[in-house]
């Protein structure tokens, strides 16, 4: 059995709590994990800054309980949800015709939120196949877009929680842990950028990001009630520059240091990659705890 986190969901945690939760999986009907999360948040006041409940952190969390022998879960309804599937649709995809030129010849350049099931089948069916990381759901509060323009689609791009822990970056916004924790909601994490292989428009990519900035300031706030004060994203250096990134005007912070996030015995080994973040506000330090 693994040790008792001193620390979940941005909470103080201890045998009470555990007690709480066996209670909750206990008395949950129907007995689905999604249920017992959210009686969870519920009895343990797992919220995010707007008072909404934690519901994919409780359930990253309740997992690690879970696979640490500390609960017994009900069985995952659709599998593992770490390996989620889902049915490729075909029907939507773009012909992979070449494409060369420059963004300004693009007419209707543009981001289509995914909002439909329909449009989210399509985004998921892109990403596995033609993104390198493939398809896998997002954590925390997320927001999904299809490039388009006025010919067809480009690529999609894909924003949601950002990471727990990152050396580099919380050294860089004068972060401790308790400070991070109260925070992290500030800010969102771009965990998927694809231009479509057959694209090879000239400063696309920087657009787009441009572009996305302008979406998520709005589309944010009309769907979690907050918006986040600043982007960050990892670059993986084996597969690409970042050459986007540096002409949107990120910030390039460092690299990581080649674990995972749930390395807790430091053995795993992932590729490193480059840190870049961009602030959305003039005083964003001041809104993730930070006086400046």
């Amino acid at each position: 059995m693994g040790s008792l986190p001193k620390r979940l969901c941005g909470n103080p945690f201890g045998d009470k709590d555990l007690s709480v939760i066996q209670d909750e999986i206990n008395n949950a009907n129907p007995r689905l994990r999604s249920e017992v999360a959210r009686r969870v948040c519920r009895a343990l006041h797992w919220v995010d800054v707007t008072g909404k409940p934690k519901l994919m952190s409780a359930r990253v969390a309740l997992l690690r309980l879970h696979r640490d022998n500390h609960i017994e879960l009900p069985p995952p309804r659709n599998g593992n949800g770490n390996k989620t599937a889902f049915t490729q649709d075909s029907t939507d995809l773009p012909p992979e015709i070449e494409l060369k030129g420059t963004v300004g010849e693009l007419a209707g350049l543009r981001l289509e939120a995914v909002e439909t099931p329909r449009t989210s089948r399509l985004f998921n069916t892109l990403v596995q196949k033609y993104h390198y990381l493939g398809y896998r759901p997002l954590p925390g509060a997320q927001v999904r877009y299809l490039i388009r323009y006025d010919k067809g689609i480009l690529g999609a791009i894909s924003f949601s929680g950002a990471a727990w822990k990152v050396a580099a970056r919380d050294n860089w916004i004068g972060w401790d842990a308790r400070t991070r924790e109260q925070h992290l909601s500030g800010i969102i994490n771009n965990t998927r950028f694809l231009i479509l292989p057959w694209i090879s428009v000239k400063n696309l990519a920087s657009r787009v990001l441009s572009l996305s900035i302008k979406c998520l300031k709005k589309d944010m706030p009309a769907r979690y009630g907050y918006c986040p004060v600043l982007l960050e994203t990892f670059v993986d250096t084996e597969l690409f520059l970042g050459t986007c990134y540096q002409a949107a005007n990120w910030i390039r912070l460092g690299q990581t240091k080649g674990r995972g996030k749930c390395d807790r015995r430091h053995t795993a080994k992932i590729p490193v990659k480059d840190i870049y973040v961009y602030p959305l506000k003039r005083k964003f330090l001041k809104s993730l705890g930070v006086d400046s």
